[in-house]
């Protein structure tokens, strides 16, 4: 199968990873595989295997996400049989593209909490194919827009960074950082976007008790950053809150932290929390869009109302008294239960599936 895989720009977000993930394992598995991004360039782009055909329709950056010069052309000389859409504006294209091909099964993706653009409602009901990363997404779609259930899949995140074994304690790093023995590290990774919401963590650790020893790690970029830096700042938490920056691989952060924590307001499934379980760590998360898939309730992970601080500091502070010999058999299960519902071969195998039933030809 010929794959046209659509992405506006492949900047350091859950999504985008999960677009470089697909891209290499359709060309992995023998599949022509085009990734077309908008805009040139992105933190991600070096991460693209050399096996897949890379094209982005922008000349030079302009940094609009939605312009796509020449997208029809480039998808008349692709000529494939399917084109995935990833991420919101990729997702406005897809009716347009499938009315302009209508031979081609356009697939859209829904992988965002935020409301959708009007061009992504409109363009629903026009595409071959669905694909939710979440159940709740899934059930919140088909209750909003009228489409019939056998037009939605789901089909959850792949793990982007699986531990290859149960390494040891990163204790180097937590020294970098000045992280004792038993100090607690909460870690956060996400872009930095208002929705990601890392100022409520800040607020949240600010109120844990005072005697408690804690680091809360918000590791990523972007516009919300200088924020949060000033939050910190102004409460004279520099000691306990740290940034470590952009990583494109976190997986030291996991090895060196021991909870995650999360307060997004915008989700449909965290790429970061189905990480973080793969490394072991309990998780501790406001109840957005699909969080309760990314862990087992109340076993592995905790979602707390939002808003409700006092919920979400009694979820940490059980964590931080519980003794060793438990934290090593919740951890147990976490690994076991990211990589048995994450595992990239069997998400993989689940999208070609796909393909393979939208490209086939009707049963006579």
């Amino acid at each position: 199968m010929k794959i046209l895989l659509v992405q506006d720009r492949l900047r350091s977000g859950g999504t985008e990873r999960q677009s470089v993930l697909l891209a290499n394992a359709f060309a992995a598995a023998g599949h022509p595989i085009t990734l077309l991004t908008f805009r040139p360039g992105g933190a991600l782009a070096s991460t693209v295997a050399p096996s897949v055909t890379r094209i982005a329709l922008q000349p030079c950056d302009t940094g609009l996400d939605w312009l796509a010069p020449g997208l029809a052309r480039a998808v008349q000389r692709a000529q494939p049989d399917i084109v995935l859409c990833m991420g919101r504006m990729a997702n406005c294209y897809g009716g347009a593209l499938q009315k302009r091909f209508p031979a081609t099964a356009v697939v859209a993706t829904l992988r965002t909490g935020k409301p959708l653009p009007r061009l992504f409602r409109q363009s629903l009901p026009r595409v071959r194919h669905i694909v939710a990363n979440s159940r709740e997404a899934r059930d919140r779609l088909l209750a909003r827009q009228r489409l019939p259930a056998a037009a939605v899949s789901v089909i959850h995140n792949a793990l982007v960074f699986p531990p290859v074994s149960a390494l040891a304690r990163n204790d180097a790093l937590r020294a970098a950082y000045q992280a004792g023995p038993d100090t607690t590290v909460m870690l956060c990774v996400a872009m930095f976007r208002p929705e990601k919401n890392q100022r409520e963590l800040i607020e949240i650790a600010a109120g844990l008790p005072p005697q408690s020893d804690w680091q809360l790690w918000l590791a990523g970029d972007g516009p919300a950053r200088a924020a949060c830096e000033a939050s910190v700042a102004a409460k004279n938490l520099g000691a306990r809150v740290k940034f470590p920056g952009f990583h494109r691989d976190p997986s030291p952060l996991y090895r060196a932290a021991d909870i995650a924590v999360h307060a997004s307001r915008s989700e449909s499934l965290s790429n970061f929390l189905i990480e973080a379980q793969a490394h072991g760590l309990p998780a501790v998360a406001g109840d957005a869009q699909g969080i309760r898939e990314c862990f087992v309730p109340e076993r592995t992970g905790w979602a707390i109302a939002p808003g409700d601080r006092a919920a979400f500091r009694g979820a940490l502070t059980r964590l931080m008294a519980e003794p060793q010999t438990a934290r090593a058999v919740r951890a147990a299960e976490a690994r076991a239960f990211a990589r048995t519902t994450f595992d990239p071969e069997h998400q993989v195998s689940a999208y070609l599936e796909l393909f393979r039933t939208l490209v086939a030809p009707p049963a006579a």
